[in-house]
């Protein structure tokens, strides 16, 4: 009987630089079966069927290099593991979350493929690959498949478990300028860079924001006295306790006024322009029902605006627009709202729209508003009709190369006086590009962990890059965000290794993590001895904020089934490459198989580091030219013929001389140790080497590691 069902037999996800690619991967284990002899210009319907449901698929380059690459592949002959990486890929895009990367290969074993594809989030790349393999099997087996319902419970994965497009353009900003990211909750917690150098952000919040500042922000009145102080024009007002209360303070200020919550936010319970008793009263309840307290203030006239400051600038800014709509003489005010208002594609419910949907049933300010014109929800305006829905709150237009220095200046002064260093200011004027105080212009509120969509997809006029800016405030331009990270992999010896380099690198003053098959140590304190050599082990180091230089051991299980805890490093260490048996497992019986394993180790070498090989071992030393850093040889023979030659080539390297560790550069030649030295005498004489060459391509001075040699003592666990 023939076995045309696609069966995935085991799924991995690699969170980190991997076999395949720099950055996480979903890999699946994928058996065709029988299909293996049905490739897909085989099976009747199967090219038309894909390309009216994934009509995106006309996009897919594949290997052609051509739009419809994938498509012309697909009309000829292709397997149906190839397939699925395309048709996964494509859901990722239908989702929201476009990826661009994906492999098949087959392996040894007959009908069994590794499919492999970029995606950001664990949980929506499986659930991407669970539709891809019912959508594929659908159109294999000729059988009806709703595509849409299966895209919308993709994008409501994302919505759920996918960065908030805020985070996501700090993150990818973050990685433009090669800083690394670590997403520590499965929301918006973001760590960028490792150890002693990183910070954190949440969404538009940094590990700068003060809770204080936060407190203040989040007090109206509190905060409009404090850069009123300062000069900064704001509107007269005062919190009041009841309705009657709220009206003698509006008789005080003088009408118009605002009625607003002390400690609300994106204009939820704001009412503007009141200028009867009974619109100020009613106003007060549905301010009251939104915050902790009312406060009744004066009515600036003009467009409000949205400045973002970051730092000590703006960096963005939007106008705001009144939104209104217009009557049919058929249509009610609810109607005209969703027919008019809500299909605006800026509209939505989550953090992916800048703009709220708009339902009287939870918008009690629009129901206010409304009544102050003689309308409710089941009105029917006149045809032509204009009706007013909200007043503020509504931000849409880039202005920011329109702002006026004077007026930047304010908002930057705001912000510092209340202490925050990313904060969203509101403020109203006629014309944003004089200064405020001539147009009797106000700041009228200051809000701390800012929302930047409206920045990134204004309605008119050009998206700001607010993501660079916050990414260069948390981290000048040179800072990196990097401690010395020292990888080691290979064979034999990661762990003897790893551990003469943490000790070195701790000798210089540093507090080190260290991660290795013998367990997770900081600062010189074993802190488990479980699981060392995992990537959970390495990432736990990177996230400690104590830590200022960083080992790693990455055994092969580490590289195939989970990926490289980092995403770069500064020194990539490698032993020996061992047999290609020793991974049959994994499908590597080839030394080109076995090579790229290694090699992911060299390729994450920052051109700034170095990657230290051994020169006796004929695999690891050819890895020397894949390395976008420098090179450190290390041998046992001193007269081994491959670090010679780069000896004579300008490089580096370290080697056995009877009892001598010897370190060169180029024609220059030292001992700067003992092999008979007590604590170096009982490792392999090839780790000990591999270790000192490692220490010094990190930066350590040739006198330190030579007097760190002397005092060395391996862990009893070693």
């Amino acid at each position: 009987m023939t076995n045309r069902t696609l069966q995935v037999l085991r799924v991995r996800y690699l969170d980190g630089p991997n076999i395949w690619t720099y950055r996480p991967v979903i890999e699946a284990w994928v058996d065709i079966h029988d299909l293996e002899d049905a490739p897909s210009n085989l099976i009747p319907g199967l090219y038309e069927r894909l390309t009216a449901w994934l009509p995106g698929l006309i996009e897919h380059r594949c290997g052609i290099g051509e739009r419809g690459g994938f498509l012309e592949r697909l009309r000829e002959g292709t397997w149906a593991a190839h397939i699925l990486e395309h048709v996964v890929i494509e859901l990722h895009g239908m989702a929201g979350v476009p990826e661009g990367f994906g492999k098949a290969r087959m392996t040894p074993e007959r009908g069994i493929y590794k499919v492999a594809f970029r995606s950001r989030t664990e949980v929506i790349g499986r659930a991407c690959l669970d539709v891809g393999l019912q959508l594929l099997q659908a159109a294999i087996d000729d059988a009806a498949f709703d595509v849409a319902a299966a895209v919308a419970d993709l994008r409501t994965q994302v919505d759920k478990r996918a960065l908030g497009p805020s985070t996501a353009c700090i993150v990818d900003a973050a990685y433009e300028r090669r800083i690394p990211t670590v997403r520590l909750t499965g929301g918006n917690l973001i760590q960028m860079g490792y150890g002693v150098c990183q910070r954190r952000i949440w969404t538009a919040e940094t590990d700068r924001t003060s809770a204080i500042a936060e407190g203040i922000a989040s007090d109206k009145d509190l905060t409009k006295r404090l850069i009123s102080a300062c000069g900064i024009p704001v509107p007269a007002g005062e919190i009041v306790d009841s309705p009657a209360a709220a009206w003698a303070a509006a008789e005080d200020i003088g009408l118009p006024v605002v009625v607003k919550p002390t400690d609300g936010n994106h204009g939820r319970g704001v009412s503007m322009a009141l200028d009867s008793r009974e619109a100020i009263e009613a106003a007060w309840a549905v301010a009251d029902s939104e915050g902790s307290g009312v406060m009744v203030e004066q009515f600036i006239a003009g467009v409000e605006h949205r400045l973002l400051v970051v730092g000590d600038r703006v960096v963005a800014a939007c106008r705001g627009e009144e939104v209104c709509v217009v009557g049919d003489g058929v249509s009610t005010v609810e109607a005209l709202i969703d027919s008019q208002l809500n299909t605006d594609p800026r509209r939505g419910s989550d953090e992916a729209f800048p703009l709220d949907v708009i339902s009287l049933d939870i918008c009690p300010t629009v129901v206010l508003e409304l009544e102050r014109q003689g309308f409710n929800c089941a009105s029917v305006p006149a045809a032509g009709e204009r009706v007013l829905i909200q007043r503020n709150a509504n931000f849409s237009a880039d202005v920011t190369a329109q702002v006026h220095p004077d007026v930047a200046a304010d908002a930057v002064l705001a912000v510092k006086v209340i202490g925050l260093d990313i904060a969203g200011v509101d403020l109203v004027c006629s014309s944003i590009d004089q200064p405020l105080r001539a147009q009797g212009g106000a700041v009228v509120e200051v809000n701390a962990g800012p929302g930047l969509l409206m920045h990134l997809k204004p309605a008119s006029g050009e998206a700001q890059p607010v993501g660079e800016a916050i990414v260069a405030h948390l981290f000048p331009e040179g800072d990196s965000g990097r401690v010395p990270v020292v990888g080691v992999s290979g064979a034999e010896g990661r762990a003897q290794i790893a551990h003469l380099v943490a000790w070195l690198l701790q000798s210089d003053g540093r507090y080190v993590g260290l991660a290795c098959e013998d367990g997770l140590w900081m600062g010189g304190r074993l802190v488990t001895d479980r699981n060392g050599a995992s990537w959970d082990s390495g990432r736990r180091v990177l996230m400690n904020r104590n830590v200022e230089a960083v080992v790693i051991e990455n055994g092969p299980v580490v590289i195939l089934d989970e990926g490289m805890p980092y995403d770069r490093c500064a020194v990539g260490v490698v032993t020996t490459a061992g047999v290609p048996s020793a991974l049959a497992d994994w499908h590597i019986q080839e030394d080109a198989h076995l090579r790229n394993v290694w090699r992911t180790q060299v390729d994450l070498v920052l051109p700034s580091g170095a990657a230290v090989l051994n020169a006796d071992d004929t695999m690891v030393a050819g890895l020397a030219e894949l390395c976008d850093g420098a090179v450190w040889f290390y041998s046992t023979q001193r007269d081994s013929p491959v670090l010679a030659a780069h000896l004579a080539a300008g490089g580096a390297g370290v080697w056995l001389a009877d009892d001598a560790i010897v370190v060169g550069r180029a024609a220059d030649h030292k001992v700067i140790g003992q092999r008979s030295a007590p604590g170096i005498a009982v490792l392999d004489p090839r780790w000990a080497i591999a270790g000192v060459a490692a220490a010094l391509a990190a930066g350590l001075a040739d006198d330190l590691v030579h007097a760190a040699l002397d005092t060395y003592r391996a862990p009893e666990r070693a």
